[in-house]
C-alpha cells in the first residue's frame, strides 16, 4: 500500500511511497496530527540524487520493524530539501547549534508538535556503527525522553529560540560607511585557504566553490591581481582534467571525496553546473585557454541533451547511484575499455586516461580522469600530437556510447524556478561568449517556461500583481516561491537581455522586481527574508547574505536591483540594495571570502557599472555586440537595442543618427555617441572595468 506521499509531484518524495512507514509531506495536516496525538515529529529531510538518503532509506524506511517503531511513537514527516529549502535552511542550523557538527543530507531532526528541535543527526545505520547509535534503538529513546523530559525540552527550545534570533543580523546603530577594503581581503583570506598544488579551496571533501573563483577573476580584470588569475585557471584546470568531471558526457558532480578531484560524490546537479558554465566561459575569455572552451561545450552539451524537458524548463538533478551502486553509471575496467576500442585507440586512452595505474574506485574499477598529457602521449607513442587527438575523438564517441547502454542513474525531473535561473544565465552567458546560436535558444525556452508556468498574475487590490512559483513537475506548478527564485530569475533576464535584447525581458524584470521588494524586503532593519511576507510562518525566518552551494539571494538580488536601476532609472532598487549593504557590511568586513556575491554588489555600488547602449539596424546591432562580447569586462553591460523598440526607459531610449551608434554610460552620465567599433573598443579601455 502507498503511503501519503504518493500523489506529491516530488520524486523524492514518491520514492518513499512505497514505505512500510506512514509519512506525511511536511503541512498543516501532519502538524495538526502531531499536536492532536502528542507525538513528537520525525523530520526527515533529503533529496532524489542523495546516496546516504538511499542507504538510510533501504537499511531502515523499508524495514518492518523499524517502521513499526517510526508509526508507533511519531508523526513522520519527509522533506524534499530542494523544493523546501525554507525547511532544510532552518533544521540545518538548528542540527548544527544542538550538535556542533556540520550538517548534510539526510537531516534527521525530531521536533516537538509546534516545530521546535530537540534532537538530531543525519545518516544514522540501522544498527550502531561508525561510532554512532542505531536508528532502531535510538527510536524509543526519544520518545521516551519527550514523554518524560518535557520540561527539559522546553527550557532547551527557549533558549534555542533565542539563540536563532540572535543570528539574524541587526540594523547597525551608528551610520554605515561602504568601503572596498573587504575585495582586496577576500582574495588574500582565499589565498590563505588555497591548495596551491591541487587547486581549490581546502583538503577533502572538495567543493568547486564557482562564486569565491569567479569574485577572483573579476579582481583580476579589475585590479590586475595576478594571485587571483592564477588560482582560479590552476583550480579550474585541475577540475576539468578530474574525476569531478565527466570525461565522456561533460558537467560537474557535486564534488570530489579526495583533494585530487580524482573520484566524486557521482550526482550531477544543475546549480553547480550553471554557476561553473559562466565561470569557465569567463575564465576562457580570461586566459584563452582551449580547455575551457571544451568544458564550456561539453557540458552545454550534456545540459541540453539530458537536463531539458520538451516544455523547456532545465531538470534539477541526476542521481549518485544506479541499480543501487554509487557510480556504477561511470566507472570501468580496462578489460571492458579494450574490449571496445582499436588497439590504436586504446593506447591513447590507456595513459591519457591513467588505465595503466592501479584501480582508483573501490579497488577494482577506473574512474576516467586525465593522468597524462596527449603531448607526453603522442610523444611517447611517437605520433603527430593531430593524430593522438584524433584517436581520443574516435575513442571517446565509442566509449559514450557503450555507456549510454547501461542502466542510467535516476533523473529528479522537477524544475526549479531558482535552479533554471543559474542555468538560464550560465547558458546565456556561454552562448553571447561563443556565438551559440543553440544554447541560447535553450536558455530562452528555458526563460519562456519560467514566465508561462511559474509566474501567476493575480488580480485584485494588490500593489503587486505577480508571484512565482518555486517548482514544478507533472503539469503541476506549486508551493510559494522563495527569495532565491525571484532573485536568479532577475539575474538571468539581465544576462539574457544583453545576449539578444527584448523588450519582455526588460518588463518581466521590473514585474521581478517590484515582486521582490513587496514580497522579501525588510524596509526596516534591511536585506531580504528568505521566505516572503505571506509565507506559511515557521519555528524560524532565515536572512541570510553567505554563499553556499548557491549564490546568496541576497547578494544576487541586491546586484540585480542595482543594475536594473540603472537600466530603469529607478532609485527604489538602488535605496533597497544600500540598505542590504549596510546591513551585511559588518558580516562581510568579518568575513570577506563567504560573501562574494554580496561583496560584488558592494564593489558596483562604489563604482557603478559601465552600460553600453547600442543601438541601429538588427543586424548590425547583433555584430557589434558580437564583437564586444569577445573581451572580459565584469563591469560592463552591454545592451544591443535594435530599431523599432517602443516602450524603452529614457535611460535607454537613445535614437541612433545612421547607422550604429553605441552609448558609454556610468549612473547618469554618458559620453557622446560612437560609430565606428575600433572606437569603441577604445573607449572602453580607457575606462576602468
Amino acid at each position: 500500500m502507498s503511503n501519503r506521499l504518493a500523489n506529491e509531484t516530488s520524486p523524492y518524495l514518491r520514492q518513499h511511497a512505497e514505505n512500510p512507514v506512514d509519512w506525511h509531506p511536511w503541512g498543516e495536516e501532519a502538524l495538526r496530527l502531531a499536536r492532536e496525538q502528542d507525538k513528537p515529529i520525525l523530520l526527515s529531510i533529503g533529496y532524489s540524487a542523495c546516496h546516504w538518503c538511499h542507504v538510510m532509506a533501504h537499511e531502515s524506511f523499508e524495514d518492518p520493524e523499524i517502521a513499526a517503531r517510526m508509526n508507533e511513537h511519531f508523526v513522520n514527516v519527509k522533506v524534499d530539501r530542494e523544493e523546501r529549502p525554507d525547511l532544510d535552511q532552518i533544521y540545518q542550523t538548528a542540527h548544527h547549534m544542538l550538535t556542533q557538527r556540520s550538517g548534510g543530507w539526510p537531516l534527521t531532526m525530531f521536533l516537538t508538535p509546534d516545530g521546535a528541535p530537540f534532537f538530531g543527526g543525519t545518516y544514522f545505520p540501522k544498527a550502531p556503527r561508525y561510532g554512532m547509535p542505531g536508528f532502531r534503538d535510538l527510536l524509543p529513546t526519544i520518545a521516551t525522553a519527550y514523554r518524560e523530559k518535557r520540561d527539559d525540552i522546553a527550557k532547551q527550545n527557549s533558549a534555542f529560540a533565542e539563540a536563532l534570533a540572535r543570528i539574524l543580523p541587526a540594523a547597525p546603530c551608528g551610520e554605515v560607511e561602504l568601503k572596498r577594503a573587504p575585495l582586496d581581503a577576500a582574495v588574500r583570506e582565499l589565498s590563505q585557504l588555497f591548495d596551491d598544488v591541487h587547486g581549490g579551496i581546502g583538503r577533502a571533501p572538495k567543493f568547486p566553490h564557482p562564486h569565491e573563483f569567479a569574485s577572483c577573476l573579476r579582481r583580476h580584470a579589475l585590479d590586475g591581481s595576478e594571485i587571483a588569475l592564477t588560482m582560479v585557471r590552476l583550480t579550474l584546470s585541475r577540475m576539468a582534467e578530474g574525476g569531478i568531471y565527466d570525461q565522456l558526457g561533460g558537467g560537474f558532480c557535486r564534488y570530489s571525496v579526495d583533494e585530487y578531484w580524482a573520484i566524486p560524490h557521482f550526482e550531477k546537479m544543475l546549480y553547480d553546473n550553471g554557476a561553473l558554465l559562466a565561470l569557465y566561459t569567463d575564465a576562457w575569455l580570461a586566459t584563452d585557454e582551449p580547455l575551457f572552451a571544451k568544458v564550456v561545450a561539453e557540458t552545454a552539451g550534456w545540459v541540453m541533451r539530458e537536463m531539458q524537458s520538451a516544455e523547456g524548463g532545465y531538470y534539477s538533478s541526476l542521481d549518485a547511484d544506479s541499480e543501487h551502486e554509487e557510480g556504477k553509471f561511470y566507472v570501468w575496467t580496462p578489460h571492458e575499455v579494450r574490449q571496445r576500442l582499436t588497439a590504436e585507440e586504446y593506447a591513447v586512452v590507456e595513459p591519457h586516461y591513467g588505465l595503466d595505474a592501479p584501480a582508483n574506485f573501490e579497488g577494482e574499477y577506473w574512474h576516467l580522469r586525465v593522468m597524462k598529457p596527449l603531448a607526453f602521449v603522442a610523444k611517447r607513442l611517437g605520433i603527430p600530437l593531430a593524430e593522438c587527438k584524433a584517436r581520443l575523438a574516435s575513442a571517446r564517441q565509442k566509449l559514450f556510447a557503450a555507456r549510454e547502454a547501461r542502466a542510467r542513474p535516476g533523473r529528479d525531473d522537477k524544475v526549479l524556478t531558482s535552479w533554471n535561473g543559474l542555468m538560464i544565465k550560465g547558458m546565456a552567458r556561454a552562448a553571447r561568449v561563443f556565438g551559440e546560436p543553440r544554447w541560447l535558444d535553450s536558455a530562452r525556452r528555458a526563460a519562456a517556461f519560467v514566465r508561462a508556468t511559474m509566474w501567476r498574475e493575480e488580480t485584485g487590490a494588490h500593489a503587486v500583481r505577480g508571484r512565482l512559483l518555486a517548482t514544478y513537475r507533472d503539469g503541476r506548478a506549486q508551493l510559494n516561491a522563495y527569495l532565491d527564485d525571484y532573485a536568479f530569475t532577475l539575474d538571468a533576464l539581465l544576462e539574457l537581455m544583453q545576449a539578444e535584447f527584448r523588450a519582455d525581458d526588460l518588463g518581466f524584470a521590473r514585474e521581478l522586481a517590484d515582486a521582490l521588494l513587496a514580497r522579501f524586503e525588510d524596509p526596516r532593519e534591511g536585506g531580504f527574508f528568505f521566505t516572503s511576507h505571506d509565507h506559511e510562518k515557521l519555528f524560524h525566518r532565515p536572512k541570510n547574505a553567505h554563499d553556499d552551494a548557491t549564490p546568496s539571494g541576497n547578494g544576487v538580488a541586491a546586484l540585480a536591483l542595482q543594475r536594473l536601476a540603472h537600466l530603469l532609472g529607478e532609485p527604489r532598487y538602488l535605496a533597497a540594495t544600500e540598505r542590504t549593504l549596510k546591513l551585511f557590511y559588518p558580516a562581510l568586513e568579518r568575513q570577506p571570502v563567504s560573501f562574494a556575491s554580496l561583496a560584488t554588489a558592494l564593489e558596483e555600488h562604489l563604482a557603478p557599472p559601465q552600460i553600453v547602449i547600442v543601438r541601429g539596424p538588427r543586424g548590425d546591432v547583433a555584430q557589434w555586440a558580437r564583437l564586444l562580447a569577445r573581451s572580459y569586462r565584469p563591469a560592463t553591460l552591454v545592451l544591443p537595442i535594435p530599431e523599432g523598440m517602443h516602450g524603452l526607459p529614457p535611460a535607454l531610449d537613445k535614437r541612433a543618427s545612421d547607422g550604429v551608434n553605441a552609448w558609454v554610460c556610468r549612473g547618469v552620465k554618458c559620453l557622446p555617441p560612437v560609430r565606428d567599433p575600433a572606437a569603441l573598443e577604445r573607449v572602453l579601455a580607457g575606462e576602468a572595468g
